[in-house]
């Protein structure tokens, strides 16, 4: 599999981490779109959403505990922040592996539905 965020949990590309247990990691983002925007990921690959089963639902509760604490830690959790899951190519999942954006640390535009 050549996956990137496999391979930034297995430590063979390099990340900026500011969370890691033994389930999750959450690491800054290369190309952030806000001053704070951290990536939050199942260490298990899973590609996206669909895919996670039933017994993957821990897991998810164990990334939105990791986003708590990270929007705490990074001082955006008074201020506000959004949780983002993109799921699937329409939505602009790149990276096909599970993950979280965390963003903030700035007034964040409204997201309109059209």
């Amino acid at each position: 599999m050549d996956c990137i965020f496999c391979k930034i949990v297995e430590g063979t590309i390099p990340s900026k981490k500011v969370f890691e247990n033994e389930h999750v990691v959450a690491f800054h983002d290369i190309q952030p779109a806000a001053p704070v925007h951290v990536l939050i990921i199942p260490k298990k690959h899973i590609a996206a959403m669909n895919d996670v089963a039933e017994e993957d639902l821990p897991l998810i509760a164990e990334i939105h505990r990791a986003a708590l604490q990270m929007a705490r830690e990074l001082d955006v959790a008074e201020s506000g922040y959004r949780l983002v899951n993109n799921c699937g190519r329409d939505s602009g999942q790149i990276v096909f592996h599970l993950h979280y954006h965390l963003l903030g640390g700035e007034k964040l535009g409204a997201l309109n539905a059209k």
